[in-house]
């Protein structure tokens, strides 16, 4: 195997003729350059210079090493000054995967932070549920994902492996129509919903539904569900039914507009949100930066 400092000794001493000009070129001793070239010739496997007296001459294979060692230096140049543009946060990118709640709350100003400090680091953003989005990570198709798991809930998250960053609790809320006789209260048991029928949200938020609404002493009777947060409220503040969405995806909607009231529950029911990357990912620097963002930009 060619190592680049032989390569580079072999090209002085084809442009000095000699292993003491050489030497002085390089800033070695010539003891030094002859045994990198010794080195060189072993790994090559066959000799390189041909010495005449102080003369020394490249053979038809030294020629041809040195007419390539141009062309492997200089790719060696630029892919050690690409590695320090990446190192040194000046270059690089990070792929985001996020689920639609958290990319119109979370993730903007944590962009526009990024793009603020890092200009030159590319970032880029895509949107998928969980466990899709855990699973374009596990695959290598983004470096960062967004995801969540809600407290106590007995469907169990696969993040073994994966490096965990907590962003924020984010608290369920009861949706009612804003007429509804519990529209005001300060807050919501569920069991005071028992007899109401109800607008369920994407599969994973429907299932976490069913669970606490059977916690809680009934099964709920889902008369609509959508995966789509908007047509949740929408359902709701047409008095189709009642709901119960994070925080975060009432925020988005806006539930205020859509004639809802957003009831905190009693006890609260939290979901976490995290940021997740591989071990690895995490220790490169834009990677770093862009989580560090979203642990400081998360409301």
């Amino acid at each position: 195997m060619f190592e680049a400092r032989h390569l580079r000794v072999l090209r002085a001493v084809a442009a000095t003729g000699s292993f003491s000009a050489a030497a002085r070129e390089l800033g070695c001793t010539q003891p030094a350059v002859s045994q990198q070239m010794k080195a060189l010739e072993h790994a090559a496997g066959t000799p390189l210079l041909v010495r005449a007296g102080r003369e020394t001459r490249l053979t038809q294979a030294g020629e041809a090493l040195v007419r390539h060692a141009a062309g492997i230096l200089a790719g060696l140049t630029a892919a050690e000054e690409e590695v320090a543009a990446i190192a040194g946060l000046r270059a690089g990118r990070v792929r985001l995967v996020s689920f639609p709640s958290a990319s119109s709350t979370l993730v903007p100003a944590a962009l526009a932070a990024m793009r603020r400090d890092h200009p030159d680091i590319r970032v880029s953003l895509e949107e998928a549920e969980p466990p899709r989005s855990v699973q374009l990570l596990r695959e290598g198709d983004c470096e960062i994902a967004l995801a969540f798991r809600y407290d106590g809930s007995s469907t169990g998250e696969d993040w073994e492996g994966l490096v965990v960053r907590t962003l924020r609790r984010d608290p369920l809320m009861g949706l009612l129509p804003q007429g509804h006789p519990l529209a005001a209260a300060g807050g919501l048991a569920l069991d005071q919903l028992a007899d109401e029928p109800w607008i369920a949200g994407c599969p994973r938020c429907r299932r976490h539904l069913v669970e606490i609404c059977e916690n809680a002493g009934f099964t709920p009777r889902i008369d609509f569900a959508t995966d789509d947060y908007p047509a949740v409220i929408g359902l709701v503040g047409a008095g189709l039914g009642v709901g119960a969405l994070p925080a975060l995806a009432v925020g988005a909607v806006g539930a205020r507009q859509s004639r809802v009231a957003a009831v905190p529950l009693t006890p609260p029911v939290h979901r976490e949100i995290v940021a997740l990357t591989l071990p690895d990912l995490a220790q490169v620097p834009a990677v770093g930066a862009m989580l560090d963002k979203l642990a400081v930009e998360a409301p």
